[in-house]
């Protein structure tokens, strides 16, 4: 399950990432983006 919320929180951040290019909300985006990275890391490769 670590796994799979791992997955799905790496790829909603690079989505995020995606979003900058559109909407300019900057310092909300990187921050989110951050934490979703940092939670898709953790929970896939950390076991």
């Amino acid at each position: 399950m670590k796994k799979l919320i791992g997955f799905i929180a790496f790829w909603i951040a690079v989505g995020m990432l995606l979003m900058l290019f559109l909407i300019h909300h900057i310092l909300y985006g990187l921050i989110l983006i951050t934490l979703l990275l940092i939670i898709g890391y953790n929970f896939y490769f950390c076991n």
